[in-house]
């Protein structure tokens, strides 16, 4: 039967039993329930209504604009037109658009008091009501109260799911414009505006500043207008764990923000024990530039000088942007700077488009030897003249047997992905709430690994402990020859390889780099009656996990406890009087172009295992099946 054959339906229309809304919200109408329920509720705190969801005359309202929330919900909901005969500070009144019919409502304001009461109500519908799915009531304004909840959840939540997700639940079609309006309204209602998330910085600079002692927050201003230029964050708990159990090695990077001012995050991530990135500082500038970066490196300068007496020798992998090298020169000249891995590989696979030539690539990069390097270049030359490109990105800052620095076998950024996501997920909240979001989830990272570490029974943490007993398997092949206390010659049938304990090397120079020791040092070890683990670096132990996530990050106070010109607040340096704008750059208009980050252009081709044994491919000495 055709709603226009139901009369009944509209008559009767919130009357003393709401027969026709008990109906609806029996019938799976979820989103009439939470809708009224919602506004009932606010009518409860003032202890003015009955739990009812029926109008009657003497019920009252906070206020009239809770009176036209709930009279349009209930309009939506049971697909009938309200058009508005008056409305001020007094009164509202309100009838059925339809011509004819009786349903009318009179709400005026109490006398004495800020609440408004119906004084007159019909009740009863003759019209046939809507029956298209436009609804004149299905504003901006209630597709930002419809999908708060949702939002609020969910940043990320479409345009496109909401139009959908209406016309399902409520059975009103709305437009593309609307639902993408709605959403901002409401992420302003929940999170803020982008505008307040800038002028709330120095205050909530100094929030971290008072419940993270010992942690760096700092806001700048560009202009006599007062725009965002900078900020930096760098808390303590990540500081203290860098500089006493992590490797000296961080990742810089940056990732593009789409929010509505744009910007870009910069980020210097280190290592943990079990090669978990361990983020150590934070900033967005309003620009990516040969400026912002020299005052990234500056600040984390700055950072690491003051907590500890003497500077590590850093080794600092990046994609050497002219910008970053420039800066890491300056503040950092005594850090080995190496190319992350992926940039490399990539302008070499763009460059030459050549598989072979690729895996022969790979192959000299991971090379031990300057020898090993020089053969594999040498079968690449057969190949391809690839000089010039060697010229362009020299060996050194990226080849495993040429590079100075220690990496420990870390040769790409990590961080990048991380970015990455961070800004995909904020960049619809404001800047206060991005940071927020990455503070977070720092928090949950400290928690989680410290339950984590506290399980672990061994010496080494898993990855680790992983290695070493590999390299253990592989030493049953060696024959062992000990030439003194603490040198040790390791025979096998490819080649024969010097191992020193006391100076933790080996002929072979895996354990130099990887910092763990390699097979030819645990057949040494083993045959001396030592434990290979406890010649592991430090670093690698589960002890300097633990230490690494020992302290906690603590999150700000409820924002209502901020003072925004309170005496600790401050912008630059210097006690907050302004109010921070946002910056000139604007987000153009249209939808921003998604870059796709490709997992699998991560990680190298895969090699190819050569038996020293028997020389034959597709196995190693290890699961060799010729007789010694």
């Amino acid at each position: 039967m055709k709603e226009k054959d139901r009369p009944d339906l509209y008559s009767g229309l919130m009357t003393e039993n709401a027969l026709a809304v008990h109906e609806l919200m029996s019938s799976n109408s979820l989103a009439v329930q939470e809708l009224i329920c919602g506004n009932s509720m606010v009518v409860q705190e003032h202890s003015l209504v009955s739990t009812d969801h029926s109008l009657i005359v003497g019920q009252e309202f906070p206020d009239v604009e809770t009176c036209r929330r709930v009279l349009k919900d209930i309009a939506i909901a049971l697909h009938f037109d309200l058009r508005i005969v008056k409305s001020d500070r007094s009164r509202f009144i309100a009838k059925c658009a339809k011509e004819g019919c009786p349903w009318r409502i009179h709400v005026a304001k109490c006398n004495g008091g800020p609440t408004f009461s119906i004084r007159t109500l019909h009740g009863e519908h003759t019209c046939e009501g809507v029956h298209n799915f436009h609804h004149q009531q299905a504003t901006v304004g209630w597709v930002a109260r419809s999908v708060e909840a949702r939002v609020r959840d969910n940043p990320q939540y479409k345009p496109k799911e909401i139009l959908q997700d209406i016309r399902e639940q409520h059975g009103v079609a709305v437009s593309y414009m609307q639902a993408w309006r709605g959403k901002e309204r409401s992420l302003a209602a929940v999170h803020g505006t982008f505008e307040d998330g800038y002028r709330l910085l120095p205050a909530y600079c100094e929030q971290i500043r008072k419940t993270n002692p010992g942690s760096i927050a700092l806001v700048y201003a560009t202009g006599q207008e007062n725009c965002f230029h900078r900020l930096f964050i760098s808390y303590r708990a990540s500081v203290y764990g860098f500089l006493h159990a992590c490797r000296p090695l961080l990742e810089l990077d940056r990732a593009y923000l789409k929010g509505k001012y744009l910007g870009t995050l910069f980020c210097a991530s280190a290592l943990d024990a079990d090669d978990t990135l361990f983020p150590l500082a934070f900033a967005i500038v309003d620009v990516e530039s040969d400026e912002n970066w020299m005052w990234f490196l500056s600040e984390l300068r700055k950072l690491l000088g003051i907590n500890t007496d003497k500077m590590p020798v850093l080794t600092i992998l990046s994609e050497r942007h002219p910008s970053i090298v420039e800066a890491v020169e300056t503040h950092f000249p005594s850090a080995f700077h190496g190319f992350c891995l992926r940039f490399v590989s990539e302008s070499f696979r763009e460059e030459f488009k050549n598989t072979k030539l690729v895996n022969l690539f790979w192959n000299a990069v991971y090379s031990l030897t300057s020898a090993e390097f020089e053969a594999k270049v040498a079968e690449m030359m057969e190949v391809q003249d690839v000089m010039p490109w060697f010229r362009q990105f020299p060996p050194i800052l990226w080849a495993v047997a040429y590079f100075e620095g220690v990496r420990y076998g870390h040769l790409t950024l990590g961080i990048t992905e991380v970015l990455y996501n961070w800004a995909l997920e904020g960049h619809e909240l404001p800047i206060v709430q991005l940071m927020e979001h990455i503070r977070n989830q720092l928090t949950i990272w400290f928690v989680e690994r410290q339950n984590l570490g506290s399980s672990w029974t061994s010496i080494l943490v898993p990855s680790a402990e992983k290695i070493i007993l590999e390299a253990i398997a592989d030493s049953h092949c060696y024959q062992v020859l000990r030439a003194n206390k603490v040198e040790f010659e390791i025979v096998s049938s490819e080649r024969t390889n010097i191992v020193d304990i006391q100076r933790h090397c080996c002929s072979c120079r895996r354990w130099q780099i990887y910092g763990i020791p390699c097979a030819h040092a645990a057949a040494a070890l083993l045959s001396c009656g030592e434990d290979v683990r406890h010649y592991a670096r430090e670093c690698f132990s589960v002890n300097k996990y633990l230490e690494a996530y020992s302290q906690s990050i603590y999150p700000p106070p409820d924002r209502t406890h901020w003072n925004e010109f309170g005496d600790g607040a401050e912008v630059g340096g210097r006690k907050a009087d302004v109010i921070i704008r946002p910056p000139k750059t604007r987000r153009p208009p249209g939808r921003p172009k998604k870059k796709v980050l490709r997992i699998e252009s991560l990680k190298r081709p895969k090699k190819v295992v050569q038996c020293g044994r028997c020389h034959l491919l597709g196995h190693s000495q290890k699961k060799c099946s010729m007789q010694i």
